[in-house]
């Protein structure tokens, strides 16, 4: 079981109705990339960083953690927003270049590439809240329940299952690679990754065949039916989603088109 399993079976957040912290998500994230304000995804990435760390009781270093991969990559894609192409010299704090054109930075680019940045990120942090509070089991019924199309459903339900299968085969592969030197040089080390890599190819495809086999046995007939687990719907919830969105929106609304430069 990966980490984020292990963390979703343990949260204190377990016992709270799976619809709720769906509708918590889904709302937060609207609110997000639809405000113009630079303050409002830095607030909701803080509420939910104070859902999933006091709350759900998950390590604040593991949360840090699974935020820092997102924002490696945002981080690589805002160089290309930073930067523009004018011929006026004056738009640009500064500038690289000479004739006609010239390449810069502008306070304008630094402002949308922050706030792109901070909604990318506010948006992640929502998603990390209910992917790190609810199994996905209750994800799935949820998604059941607002009648998505079955075959996105039973394609979520294989590749969830097909992730854990994934991972165990590539781990005993890589362990039995590793007590036979495979990984001692760097040729060495690019070989037995090839060979890691076509044999996890041979085995997802084999059984994705014994899966095949053992639905069909079972009379499958396009759709994978689990025991639910039954959730009181909590006022009290509602009413702090209900809080949450109101503090989002009157801050989106309040700190429109709030900058961090200029």
């Amino acid at each position: 079981m990966i980490s984020i399993d292990q963390y979703v079976y343990a949260n204190k957040l377990m016992e709270v109705h799976p619809i709720e912290k769906f509708s918590l998500t889904i709302t937060t994230m609207v609110v997000c990339l639809s405000s113009p304000s630079i303050y409002t995804p830095i607030l909701a990435m803080i509420i939910m960083a104070w859902l999933v760390i006091v709350k759900a009781g998950i390590p604040a270093k593991f949360f840090i953690h699974l935020l820092g991969i997102p924002i490696v990559f945002l981080l690589m894609g805002e160089l290309t927003l930073v930067f523009s192409i004018s011929n006026r010299i004056e738009d640009f704090l500064y500038y690289w270049g000479s004739g006609s054109y010239i390449i810069g930075i502008t306070l304008l680019d630094i402002n949308n590439a922050l706030l792109l940045f901070f909604k990318s990120l506010g948006t992640v942090s929502c998603l990390y809240f209910l992917a790190l509070t609810t199994p996905m089991v209750e994800i799935i019924a949820v998604l059941r329940k607002l009648k998505m199309p079955k075959l996105f459903i039973e394609l979520m339900s294989l590749i969830y299952r097909f992730i854990f299968v994934l991972l165990e085969s590539a781990a005993a592969i890589y362990m039995a690679q590793g007590s036979r030197l495979g990984y001692v040089t760097l040729r060495s080390s690019f070989r037995s990754i090839s060979h890691l890599i076509y044999a996890i190819f041979v085995r997802s495809i084999q059984r994705s065949q014994m899966l095949a086999t053992a639905l069909e046995a079972r009379c499958y007939q396009g759709e994978i039916r689990v025991l639910e687990k039954e959730f009181a719907v909590s006022k009290r919830s509602i009413v702090f989603i209900i809080m949450v969105e109101s503090v989002l929106i009157l801050s989106s609304v309040i700190l429109k088109g709030g900058n961090f430069f200029g």
